[in-house]
């Protein structure tokens, strides 16, 4: 299912106890205009898609506090927190890149919930603890309280707020249906969005190409009219690319997964082109975008 959603007569206003930064608080990103002159860089756009998780909300730093606790609240697994973190770690780089190849992927698309488990599972395994219960604990609290500190960054309404007065704005999102849902409630996003697909929806993620061409439709728009803002490289900036949209490349010092060995977000792979923008806050978008 994919949804069209804002009704801009029947627009709600409130923030949901969030606090909206202002645009122009912080810094002055009017110098991002193109070298020729007064020209946006996105002259061109009439739809801007955003990713969700590491784009408009801090997904991984909610992840890294979810495994914490969850690990903190269970000591039943008899290891140090930092060791069952390194498990999970090697459990999901294990497991996540196979599960679209496997049986997994039609439950994970539906719910979270079964691969979570099954995560957790593995994880106990490397601890030599085979305990169900304990797995399905584990994962309960960690979701909780993942989805519990999961925040929007500080300037994101202040732009979305500021797009959707002049662009029909989309969603692009990876991951299960009821996850993705319950984050777009619960950060109060619903009602800035035109258009919504959702992996767990629609049967297939980014980069698939359907994925991108299933956006055109639905928007009636294609090529340099649409511009995709996400943080990853490879699921968000290489589909755009290659469905000749524009692309933005949000990249945060806090977007480091649990599995990375990094302390920093991934650079631009080796021999790739850069995108059109890089940027690190959502205001650099508004003066490419000539706001």
């Amino acid at each position: 299912m994919v949804t069209k959603l804002r009704d801009a007569e029947n627009e709600t206003k409130d923030h949901g106890g969030l606090e909206v930064l202002s645009l122009d608080e912080g810094a002055d990103f009017r110098q991002a205009k193109t070298a020729a002159g007064s020209r946006p860089l996105f002259a061109s756009v009439k739809v801007v898609y955003f990713d969700l998780d590491d784009t408009l909300c801090a997904y991984w730093d909610a992840a890294k506090k979810g495994l914490r606790l969850a690990f903190e609240d269970h000591p039943e697994h008899g290891q140090s927190v930092e060791t069952m973190t390194g498990h999970w770690a090697e459990a999901f780089r294990e497991f996540a890149p196979t599960i679209k190849d496997t049986h997994w992927y039609a439950k994970y698309l539906e719910s979270g919930e079964t691969t979570r488990v099954e995560l957790m599972r593995r994880v106990l395994e490397r601890a030599d603890v085979f305990d169900e219960s304990l797995a399905e604990r584990l994962s309960h609290t960690y979701y909780v309280e993942r989805h519990a500190a999961l925040e929007l960054f500080p300037e994101a309404l202040g732009v979305l707020e500021a797009l959707s007065k002049k662009y029909k704005l989309g969603l692009i999102t990876n991951g299960p249906a009821d996850i993705q849902q319950q984050e777009i409630e619960t950060l109060h996003l619903r009602r800035f969005f035109d258009y919504v697909l959702i992996e767990g929806e629609i049967g297939k993620g980014k980069p698939h190409p359907s994925v991108m061409r299933l956006a055109e439709e639905l928007c009636g728009c294609k090529g340099d009219e649409i511009l995709f803002v996400g943080n990853s490289f490879a699921h968000d900036v290489v589909p755009a690319r290659e469905a000749g949209w524009h692309q933005a490349w949000v990249r945060r010092p806090s977007d480091v997964a649990p599995t990375s060995s990094r302390s920093a977000p991934d650079p631009l792979p080796e021999g790739a082109t850069a995108p059109d923008l890089t940027i690190t806050d959502l205001r650099e978008l508004l003066p490419a975008l000539g706001l």
